[in-house]
Formats: C-alpha cells, structure tokens, sequence
C-alpha cells in the first residue's frame, strides 16, 4: 500500500513540473502571438493567441488540480481530491469552447469584409508559435496517456501547433496572391479545431461526474464473468464509476448458496470475485467491493437491479 501511495506521489509530482514547464512556454507565445496580431492585423494570430490565452489559463487549473491530487485522503474526503482533475478538464472545455465560438463568428465578419493583413509579421510570429508548441508537445507527450489531465493539455497544445502551422500557411498565400480571406479562413479553420474536440473532453468529464461506466469496462462480461464462478447464484445493483484517471471503482452485492456464507467458504469467493475484475479485463479494476448474501436477503431487498 506505501509502494502505491509513493508511486502515485511521485506520478502526481510529474504531472506538476510538467504542467509547469508547458505554462511557461504557453505564456510566452501568448505573448509573441498577441503582439504580433496587433502587428499585422491578422485575425488568425489573434484567434491563436486567444486559444493560447485559454491555454495558459487551463493550464494554471490543471496545476492547481495537480496540486490537490497531491494532498492525502481524509476521513471527509476518502478519495481525497482525485476529481479535482475532471473538474479542471471540464472549466479547461468551457473556456476553450467561449474561444472557439468567437473565432468562427468573427472570422466569418471577416470574410464578409477583409482587413488588411501585415503578412510577413503574420509569418514570423507563426513560426515562433509553431518551435513555442513543439517545444511544449515535446514536455507534455510524456504523461498525456496515464493523466485525464495531461491529456486534455495535450490536446490544446497540439491543436495549437497545428493551428500555428495553418497561420504560416495563410501568411505565405498572402504575401504571394495578396488574398486577404486565407487569413479569415485559417481562423474558421483554428474554431474547427477546438469546437470538436472541446465537445469530445466535456463528454468525457461529464460520464465520469455523471458516475457511467469507464471505457474499456463492459459491465455485461463483468456479470457473466461473475455468475461464471461456482457457487455464485446471482449478481444484482452492480455499479462501475471513475472517481479519477486511473482509478475505477466496481461495487456489487452477489447472491451465494446458504452454505457458503455458514462454512466460511466465501471468503475465499470474495479473493475470486477480486482478482477476477482486477485481471480479466482491459480495465483493471483494483478498488472492488462486494456485498455478499444469501438469496433470502437477496429477495427482502427494497431496490434491485
């Protein structure tokens, strides 16, 4: 139990100086960026210096999440502050949706009625966003698939790269055609990129607040896999939730014959029934409890599914 608690300790502490160094590169190039929009007049840097600005600020949400992670359980709160990280992946959703709504409504004015575009400041000032966001990438890559966390800073500062990239393209057709709507176009381009996937992290913060099942968890295999072990007559208000990344819960009351419960045997069901939702699926499932009864109380229960 120590060894687990040193090693989400040491995860957690990761997770921070990772955060911390991608927020310093952010912030940079939310600076670059916002100068060189004021430079140019291209509302494609201003979009990504926007999304950038949502960036830092996620970024400060999910180091104060990281931060709490950090704090040990309590009596009050058991699962000490695990749901601090989907509660930062959601407000970090909410923001970047704001932005991206901005970003399409304003980039169609501007293809109604296209400003003039400064495209060789445009052009510098991207390719100082696009080393800022590989840079970043390169710090957070490591921790993105074990973090909810993490991985929603990933996605910002991919889809910032990407949309670093399309502001260089634009900024070349410009200075060669002299079309001043590509620049309005990339920044369609830059909405697109975050109204998607800000849709994809809000459901995925919403299932874990709204208690579903995790993915990779089939609760139907879970039940037969159950029911498959002798002895076991039933299975009933089974439940699978994420309280935070890495961490599902699985709770079940599972009916036995009489004679289990009075010789003793259940306890050694109860290490079956354990080691089958830790082992036998693509979810490991190491935090398990089960309520295990005859078919008597089974059948005097009020609610049962």
């Amino acid at each position: 139990m120590s060894g687990h608690h040193d090693h989400s300790h040491a995860h957690a502490t990761d997770d921070h100086k990772r955060l911390l160094a991608a927020l310093c590169v952010t912030v940079l190039i939310l600076i670059a960026e916002a100068v060189g929009a004021v430079f140019s007049g291209s509302l494609a840097l201003l979009a990504d210096a926007g999304h950038m600005f949502t960036d830092a600020s996620g970024l400060v949400i999910a180091l104060i999440a990281a931060s709490l992670a950090l704090r040990p359980r309590t009596p009050e709160r058991t699962w000490g502050y695990k749901r601090a990280e989907i509660l930062a992946a959601g407000l970090q959703a909410g923001l970047l949706l704001v932005v991206g709504g901005f970003v399409l409504v304003e980039a169609i004015r501007r293809l109604i009625e296209p400003p003039e575009v400064g495209s060789s400041a445009m052009l510098w000032f991207g390719v100082i966003g696009l080393v800022g966001n590989a840079v970043a990438l390169a710090v957070l890559a490591g921790g993105r698939k074990a973090s909810l966390n993490l991985r929603a800073a990933f996605l910002e500062v991919l889809n910032d790269a990407l949309g670093s990239a399309a502001v260089i393209i634009a900024a070349i057709v410009i200075a060669l055609t002299g079309w001043t709507r590509a620049d309005a176009l990339v920044s369609l381009l830059i909405g697109a990129l975050i109204v998607p996937r800000t849709l994809r992290l809000l459901k995925e913060t919403a299932d874990v607040l709204l208690a579903a099942t995790p993915k990779g968890l089939d609760l139907r295999s879970v039940r037969d896999h159950i029911l498959a072990l002798p002895h076991v007559l039933d299975v009933h208000d089974l439940h699978a939730t994420l309280i935070g990344t890495g961490t599902p819960v699985i709770t079940g009351h599972v009916t036995l014959r009489d004679e289990c419960l009075k010789d003793g045997h259940s306890q050694e069901i109860l290490a079956q029934l354990q080691q089958c939702v830790a082992e036998h699926f693509d979810l490991p499932v190491e935090h398990s409890t089960f309520q295990l009864e005859t078919a008597a109380h089974r059948d005097q229960e009020q609610l049962h599914h």
